[in-house]
Parts: C-alpha cells; sequence; structure tokens
C-alpha cells in the first residue's frame, strides 16, 4: 500500500460493489434531482448513496435499469400481496380500462369490493373507499369526532398511520420509561394545535392506557391502534393486550379505531379475527386495491350512516375525484378473491420459515438480534433482549451506526431487495425456494458485516 493511501473499509466496500452493479440507477438519479426533490416523489423509498430504479417486475421478481433481478421482500411496503403482475389482475385491469377508468358517478364495482370486505372483516357493517391509507385514517378519526362530539383521539406512542397533520405526532416512542408519555409532534410544517386534539400511549400497556382514560374519558372521542405496529417495528400485541383495549374502550365510552391498513393480510378477517377482539371503526388499504392506489375505512352502521346525505341534512361530507374508481375496484376484487384462507396460511408460514431462519443465522453467526413479528410480515430488530413496546424496538435501532443502510445494500448486491428498517413481506408469487435464496443472501450479508459490528457496535457480537 502506498504511503497516504487509504484502507478502504467494510462500508467502502459494499458502496463500491453497489455503485459497480448499479451504474444505469445513478444516472437516472442524476437527472432527476433536477425536477424532484432528492429526486423522487417519496421519503420512504430514497436511500444512500442512490436508490435502485426498478424498470420490472414479475412475480417475485423485480429488475433494475442494469439488468439486475432482485427477490422482491418488500412488494411496495407490503402492499402487493400477489407479487408483481399477477396475470389474472392484470387481464382484468386491462379489460376494465378499455371500459374506462373512472366516470364521476356511482358504479357497480364499488360494490363487488365493499361486499367482500363487509363478509369477510368482521368491523365492517358499511364501507367507504379512499385513494390512500393516509385518507383512511384521516376519514375514520373524523367519523369518532363527529360521532362523539369529542374532539381527542388517543394514539399509541411511536405508532403511524400515515401523514396528516393528526397523526403526525410521537411517531418515534419515548425512550423514557414514563407511563404517560407527551404527545409531541414530529415534523415541520405540523402545526402545535393538534396537540390539542391527540394524546398518546404506550403500546401493550393496558395499565397506562386505563389511567389515561380514567383521568380524561369525557373529552376523548377514541382509540386508534395498529394491531401489531408496522412502522413501529411489527412488534406483535401482547396476549389479550387487543380485547383489553376493547374492555377499556367500552367502560370509559370512547370507540376503539383499528389501522388494519398492514396486518389485514395476516387473516382472512385481519388481526381483529385473530385476536377476537372487535373495534368499532377499522382503517384499511395496499392489498385491497390489486397494486393500485387504494384506502377504506368501515364499521358499525350507525357510525358510518354520519356520511349519508339521505339520512340527515347535518352528514359529514366526505368526497374524492378518484375514491372507488372503476380500475381499483375491478383489480382490488380480483386480488382479494385470490388471498383466501389457504393462500394467507401459506404466505404465513413462509414469512415463519424466513423469520426462524433469519433467528437461525443470528445465533450461528454470534450476533445478538432477533427477527419479529406475524406470519407473512416480519421484521430485524438489533438486540436479543425482549421487544415489547415500541420504545424498545426503537432503543433496538439506537448506537448501531449505520448497519440498517449498510445490510439494505448488501441485500441489493447478494439480489435481495428490502428496505433499510429489515423488514420483509411475502407474497403469493413466492416458493420456498425463495426463502432458502432470501436466508443464503441474509447469511452472507450479515457475515459481511460482522466487523463493521464489531467496530461501531461490539453489544450485538456474542463471541
Amino acid at each position: 500500500m502506498a504511503l497516504g493511501e487509504r484502507v478502504m473499509t467494510v462500508e467502502d466496500e459494499i458502496i463500491e460493489r453497489y455503485r459497480g452493479r448499479t451504474p444505469g440507477s445513478r444516472a437516472r438519479h442524476d437527472v432527476a434531482q433536477q425536477y424532484l426533490p432528492a429526486g423522487d416523489t417519496r421519503s420512504a423509498t430514497w436511500f444512500a448513496p442512490y436508490p435502485t430504479y426498478m424498470v420490472a417486475g414479475e412475480g417475485a421478481w423485480l429488475q433494475d435499469c442494469d439488468g439486475n433481478r432482485y427477490l422482491d421482500l418488500l412488494n411496495n411496503f407490503t402492499s402487493l400481496v400477489h407479487g408483481h403482475a399477477q396475470p389474472d389482475i392484470v387481464e382484468y385491469a386491462a379489460d376494465q380500462l378499455t371500459r374506462g377508468t373512472v366516470f364521476g358517478t356511482a358504479a357497480e364495482p364499488q360494490v363487488g369490493l365493499a361486499k367482500l370486505l363487509i363478509e369477510r372483516i368482521p368491523s365492517f357493517e358499511k364501507v367507504r373507499f379512499t385513494n390512500s391509507g393516509t385518507e383512511a385514517t384521516m376519514m375514520m378519526m373524523r367519523a369518532a369526532r363527529a360521532f362523539s362530539g369529542r374532539d381527542i383521539i388517543v394514539k399509541m406512542d411511536g405508532g403511524y398511520h400515515g401523514s396528516h397533520d393528526f397523526v403526525e405526532v410521537s411517531i418515534s416512542a419515548a425512550l423514557d420509561s414514563a407511563q404517560a408519555p407527551a404527545a409531541r409532534v414530529e415534523g415541520r410544517g405540523v402545526p402545535d394545535t393538534v396537540l390539542n386534539a391527540v394524546m398518546v400511549a404506550p403500546f401493550n400497556d393496558l395499565k397506562a392506557m386505563e389511567a389515561l382514560l380514567h383521568q380524561h374519558h369525557e373529552r376523548i372521542a377514541g382509540i386508534i391502534v395498529e394491531p401489531m405496529p408496522n412502522a413501529g417495528g411489527m412488534v406483535p400485541p401482547a396476549p389479550g393486550y387487543l380485547s383489553g383495549l376493547r374492555a377499556l374502550a367500552d367502560e370509559y365510552g370512547v370507540l376503539l379505531l383499528f389501522d388494519e391498513i398492514v396486518t389485514l393480510r395476516l387473516g382472512s378477517g385481519g388481526f381483529q379475527a385473530i385476536a377476537d377482539a372487535i373495534p368499532d371503526l377499522t382503517a384499511v388499504a395496499k392489498i385491497i386495491g390489486g397494486g393500485f392506489p387504494v384506502g377504506a375505512f368501515g364499521g358499525r352502521k350507525d357510525i358510518m350512516e354520519l356520511f349519508n346525505p339521505a339520512a340527515s341534512a347535518d352528514f359529514v361530507f366526505h368526497s374524492g375525484t378518484f375514491n372507488g374508481n372503476n380500475m381499483t375496484m375491478t383489480a382490488g376484487l380480483e386480488a382479494m378473491q385470490r388471498l383466501d384462507q389457504a393462500a394467507i396460511e401459506r404466505i404465513n408460514r413462509l414469512g415463519e420459515d424466513l423469520g426462524g431462519g433469519v433467528n437461525r443465522i443470528f445465533r450461528s453467526l454470534g450476533i445478538g438480534a432477533q427477527c419479529l413479528g406475524y406470519g407473512s410480515l416480519q421484521q430485524i430488530h438489533w438486540t436479543d433482549e425482549p421487544v415489547i413496546s415500541l420504545a424498545d424496538a426503537r432503543r433496538a435501532g439506537e448506537d448501531i451506526g449505520q448497519l440498517r443502510q449498510l445490510l439494505q445494500l448488501e441485500l441489493l448486491n447478494r439480489g435481495v431487495y428490502t428496505s433499510n428498517r429489515g423488514m420483509f413481506s411475502i407474497t403469493t408469487a413466492m416458493s420456498e425456494g425463495d426463502i432458502a435464496l432470501a436466508l443464503t443472501a441474509v447469511e452472507g450479508a450479515l457475515g459481511c458485516l460482522r466487523p463493521y459490528m464489531r467496530a461501531t457496535a461490539p453489544r450485538l457480537l456474542c463471541d
């Protein structure tokens, strides 16, 4: 080595391999930055040194603009439950495309998907469609406030429900051990006035929720919760937690709102059916649109009738140019019909196989980490301590340097696409062979990263 020559680190080598595989993505990113902030229009899809530009997807696989193929374990953040370009969904959508995308009128395709959702989801008696999960949680919360005549919604500290102002609160769980963490705005541009209508409580803590309700229930419209928080880390609910929330909501006269935008895929009736805890209102999205933008909220008929202009002149107004559009409803109905209980059980088994395999790899490599989740949704946590609260999940990601980002890049180098949070999403297009391939990539990537862990996060190494 010449005098003054810099020794390449593990992270340098990973980034250089990524750059060497993806020159076309870099060129496209350079152009895109001239027109889009950071070269993209979704904060969640950006990563350094630049994102991979995918140009085609088929089944479980993606192809980038440089011709590299990737097993897709992200699937547009869990929404593509049948993978890419599922032939029957494509056929139905193409047929609808020739007959019109949206008419600005009542449309029959809405009825078929609404009927299916009501038949499957225990809490659904009536339903309304939106264009995104953000809109679905926003309107569900508005319905709760309108029905109760109260303003405050309690959300989980560390819970994520989209990007409207009233949920841009306490998205990152507080790391202190306070039983009742203070609500705080996260994100520039969100007015502090939203804190007049939002309170927070720790996930998986019924005592803390009861204390909050005991003191403030006369001002509270409802409680919103993801049965298994997604962005919070795929932390499963403790046994009896969701049914405990149902009992507390009944005792104190508030509504219970489930955000099943992600967890609906885990059972034909969503997680509420698995846990036998039926909320008053539920928001869904992602998988119900067959790969098109979608959201929906529904629940008790007496609450949903607030949106009926024929029932009252004082109805709650809810509209949207593309709500329930023909393309989304047609593709969504086919996608949901294909996602029967047998299909759900199969992808849940594959997910458990993946999660269990990752945990075996951690043990074999002497890495103090774990994969946690339920069924077809799994996520890595960089700790071998129990992860029960969302604060536990956040704490596990502290003081690990760029480990998450480097694992994402090295998995890309090995032909597996996922997010830097270490989340894995299984689809019906996947096989046992795909899971084996993913585990081989994970094992190789983690082995490559052990020197980085030793230098940056030695607490993770057990040897």
